[in-house]
């Protein structure tokens, strides 16, 4: 949030997710307007070299300053209620900008082990790559946490809920832990936004989200953001500045309309897949469901305290093998086959073949996904319809 935006500061969620970061041109409009410029004209020599070093604030090119841009990342920042925030491309382009800009040679990573599978090849063939080890622990295994860390060890990294088994991490005590280390505890808070769950107000340093997912709502762009402290987020600029992985002004306003409607988005998600998961469990042909949601899962007391509801994604395992939870998938009509969550439309996957089919077998084991695992993305539909749709593969 900018100064201009004082009046929003004890502001409700509701009102940040629609007002903040809305700064009017001289025209008046009322929606955001879109900069679909590449560059900026300035009045002389002078203005332009002090735009160029920073003496001077204002836009210079798109690559890292832009109008509509900067609005998305203000209304994101007010959000997540840190300082500052950097729009990238897209959710992995913001790991990777966060991690290039704070790591050097010799660093080490210390990683939840249920994580997005693109996210541990990053870690484990790119980074490494570079000299930046990354060692994964169990993520609800305090002990292992703290055994983990080494003397080089400048990040640790978690999701949570976890993709796609919504394993819930403590965050409180991970931060606690990760600062007394000299750490930063940075949280893929994708799977709840801050419409559930603003992980700063328990000690994470940073927050990184694929846009792409809830806060677009409706699978039409990518993007991704992270949000931290303003001197943090001035060293993941410098980064996209030289590196480029700039997030496009039309898809920052079309992320910009997201966030209007995304508590209300997130709620409805919430109860499809409350409703949903507890279907499932009822299932003779269902062996294990993963939801936090569920009073069985183990961190649901855990998640009653951290998030304000659930999410909208879940995963199952039916009783068979990889073949049974093929048959499931390929039985829907109504759910998606995309390995994208977050739409108005639900989705299913199987991820032992898509999201972490880069992983070897025995990483995949180690995370826990199995070959009879399915992951669903709930949607925006009418429960009895989804029920319908799943139950004529697990007849």
């Amino acid at each position: 949030m900018t100064d201009s935006d004082d009046f929003l500061r004890e502001a409700g969620l509701d009102t940040l997710a629609v007002r903040a970061g809305c700064h009017r041109t001289p025209e008046g409009e009322h929606s955001e307007a879109m900069f679909l410029t590449s560059s900026y004209v300035f009045e002389n020599a002078q203005e332009a070299a002090d735009r160029f070093s920073g003496e001077e604030p204002g836009n210079v090119y798109s690559r890292y300053t832009n109008p509509t841009v900067r609005a998305f990342e203000e209304r994101i920042a007010a959000l997540e209620k840190a300082d500052s925030a950097v729009a990238t491309a897209s959710g992995m382009s913001a790991i990777l900008s966060t991690c290039m800009a704070l790591l050097q040679v010799g660093d080490h990573i210390l990683c939840s082990r249920s994580v997005f599978g693109t996210t541990t090849v990053l870690f484990t063939k790119y980074l490494q790559k570079f000299g930046v080890a990354t060692t994964f622990v169990d993520p609800t295994d305090m002990v292992a946490w703290e055994q983990g860390f080494q003397a080089n060890t400048k990040l640790v990294f978690v999701e949570t809920p976890s993709n796609p088994l919504c394993d819930v991490v403590d965050l409180k005590k991970l931060a606690e832990l990760t600062h007394s280390r000299g750490a930063r505890l940075v949280v893929d808070n994708c799977f709840c936004t801050p419409a559930l769950q603003r992980p700063i107000e328990f000690g994470a340093d940073l927050i990184i989200h694929s846009a792409t997912k809830y806060i677009d709502g409706q699978g039409r762009c990518l993007g991704g953001v992270v949000a931290g402290d303003r001197e943090t987020m001035g060293e993941v600029l410098a980064f996209i500045r030289s590196a480029g992985p700039t997030l496009s002004a039309f898809n920052a306003w079309v992320f910009l309309k997201g966030l209007e409607t995304l508590r209300l988005r997130m709620e409805a998600h919430s109860r499809n897949a409350q409703a949903l998961a507890e279907w499932l469990v009822e299932r003779p042909e269902v062996e294990q469901v993963y939801y936090a949601g569920l009073p069985t899962h183990p961190g649901h007391e855990l998640a009653r305290k951290q998030q304000s509801a659930f999410g909208g994604v879940l995963s199952f395992q039916v009783k068979g093998d990889k073949a049974a939870a093929w048959k499931v998938i390929d039985s829907t009509r109504i759910f998606s086959l995309t390995a994208n969550l977050g739409d108005a439309k639900s989705t299913i996957v199987h991820p032992a073949t898509t999201t972490h089919g880069r992983l070897t077998p025995e990483q995949r084991a180690e995370s826990g996904i199995a070959d009879n695992l399915i992951r669903l993305a709930v949607g925006l539909e009418d429960v009895e319809d989804l029920k319908k749709d799943l139950a004529r593969g697990l007849s």
